[in-house]
C-alpha cells in the first residue's frame, strides 16, 4: 500500500464508555428511560387498575413529568448547548455522574416517606445545574444566555414551593408551583424553538425561506412572560383569557412565518413545526379552560404531551446525531419515534374534547404510543450516547 494512502486511513473510534462525556448523553437516556416506564404506571393508576399505594397520585405524575423528565432533558441540552455557546467546559465525568445520581436520588426520594429529603433533593438538582451552567457562562461572558441561569432557579424555586405546599407549610395548592414551572418550560422552548426551527428549515429545505419578525418575537415571548406571572400571582378568569388568546395569536402567527408546508419531506424538520403547532393549540385551551369552556387538563396535555414531548424526542434525536458526528438525518426509527409521541398526543387531548367519557381510554391509549416512543428512543440512542463519538473528537 502506498504511504499516502496508508496516513489518509482514519484510525478507529475506541470502543470506551463515553455517557458521561457531555451533558446531553445521560441525561436524554435517563429521561427517555423514565418517561418511558413512568407514564404508564400512572395511566394502569388513573384507570384504576393499580392502586396508589406506592406512587402518590396525580400530583407525583405532574411533578415528576416537570422536574424528573423535562427538567432532565433541560439540563442535558443546556450543558451541551452552553459549551458552545461559551467554548468553556461543562460538567462533564465525575461531576456529570454526580449531578445524574443526584436526579435519580430526586426520583426515588419522591416515592418514600422522606418528604423533606426529597424536597431538598429536588430543590437542589436545579441549583446545581444552574450553578454548573452559570460558571462557564460567566467565565466567557456570555449575557445572551444569562436568563438560563434564572429560569433554572426560578425551577428550584417552583419545586420547593410544591414541596412545602404539600408539607402544609404555606396556605397555597401545590398545583400552583406546578403550573409556574410549566410556564418557565414553556418560556425556555419558545426561545430555543424561535432560534432554532427557522434556523433548521433554512439549511435542512430547500427554496425555504423562514424568517422571524422582531416585533411578533416580542409579543410571543412577552405574552408568555405575562402568561407566567398571571400564574405566580394566582389571576383567574378573564384576564388569564386575555393573556392566552393574546398569546395563541403572536405564536400562531409565529409558526406561519417558519413556513411548516415546506418541511413534509424532511422528517428531522417537520417534528418541530408538528410540535410547536402544539404552543398555539395550548394557548388557545388555556385561554378557553381559564373561561370554564374546556378542562384545565386538555390545555396542560396539549403542552405537555404535544409540544413538550414532540419537541424534545425530536432535538434529542437531532442533537444526538449532531453531537456524536452522525449525519442529520432521521431514520425510520427516528421517525417512528415522531410519529408514536405525536400519536400519543392527540389521542391524550383529541378524543376528550371529542367525548369527556373517553378520558380514561385516550390516557391508556396515549400512554401505549408515549412509552412506545421513548422506549424505542432509549433502546436506539443507547449505543449512540454510550459511546464515543465516531470522528474520535471530545464530547
Amino acid at each position: 500500500m502506498p504511504l499516502h494512502q496508508i496516513h489518509e486511513t482514519p484510525a478507529p473510534v475506541a470502543r470506551r464508555f463515553a455517557l458521561f462525556d457531555l451533558g446531553f448523553r445521560p441525561f436524554y437516556w435517563l429521561a427517555a428511560v423514565f418517561a418511558a416506564l413512568s407514564i404508564p404506571l400512572w395511566a394502569l393508576q388513573f384507570s384504576g387498575l393499580l392502586p396508589h399505594a406506592y406512587l402518590a397520585g396525580l400530583l407525583w405524575h405532574a411533578h415528576e413529568m416537570v422536574f424528573g423528565f423535562v427538567l432532565a432533558v433541560i439540563v442535558g441540552f443546556l450543558f451541551t448547548a452552553g459549551r458552545n455557546w461559551s467554548n468553556q467546559p461543562t460538567p462533564t465525568g465525575t461531576t456529570l455522574a454526580a449531578l445524574a445520581l443526584l436526579w435519580i436520588a430526586g426520583r426515588m426520594l419522591v416515592l418514600t416517606p422522606f418528604a423533606g429529603a426529597a424536597a431538598l433533593v429536588n430543590v437542589a438538582f436545579p441549583l446545581a445545574a444552574a450553578v454548573s451552567l452559570a460558571i462557564p457562562f460567566l467565565r466567557s461572558g456570555n449575557r445572551r444566555n444569562y436568563f438560563f441561569i434564572v429560569l433554572l432557579g426560578l425551577m428550584a424555586l417552583a419545586s420547593g414551593f410544591v414541596h412545602l405546599s404539600q408539607m402544609g407549610s404555606t396556605g397555597l395548592p401545590p398545583w400552583a408551583g406546578i403550573q409556574v414551572a410549566l410556564d418557565v418550560v414553556l418560556f425556555i422552548l419558545c426561545v430555543m424553538g424561535g432560534r432554532v426551527i427557522p434556523m433548521f428549515t433554512n439549511n435542512g429545505i430547500p427554496g425555504a425561506t423562514a424568517r422571524r419578525h422582531a416585533l411578533l418575537e416580542k409579543l410571543a415571548l412577552g405574552s408568555v412572560l405575562a402568561l407566567l406571572a398571571c400564574d405566580a400571582l394566582q389571576l383567574k378568569g378573564a384576564t388569564v383569557s386575555t393573556v392566552a388568546y393574546v398569546a395563541f395569536g403572536a405564536h400562531l402567527l409565529r409558526w406561519l412565518l417558519w413556513q411548516p408546508w415546506r418541511t413534509r419531506c424532511v422528517a428531522l424538520v417537520w417534528v418541530l413545526h408538528l410540535a410547536y403547532l402544539w404552543v398555539p393549540l395550548h394557548l388557545l385551551l388555556r385561554a378557553l379552560a381559564a373561561l370554564g369552556m374546556v378542562t384545565p387538563s386538555m390545555a396542560t396535555h396539549a403542552l405537555s404531551v404535544g409540544a413538550i414531548g414532540g419537541l424534545i424526542i425530536g432535538m434529542m434525536t437531532r442533537t444526538a446525531k449532531g453531537h456524536t458526528a452522525r449525519p442529520l438525518r432521521a431514520d425510520r426509527f427516528d421517525t417512528t419515534c415522531y410519529v408514536l409521541v405525536a400519536v400519543a398526543a392527540l389521542s391524550r387531548v383529541g378524543l376528550p374534547l371529542m367525548d369527556a367519557e373517553q378520558t380514561v381510554n385516550a390516557v391508556l391509549v396515549s400512554a401505549v404510543f408515549w412509552s412506545a416512543g421513548f422506549g424505542l428512543f432509549a433502546i436506539r440512542y443507547w449505543p449512540v450516547l454510550s459511546r464515543p463519538r465516531l470522528d474520535g473528537r471530545a464530547g
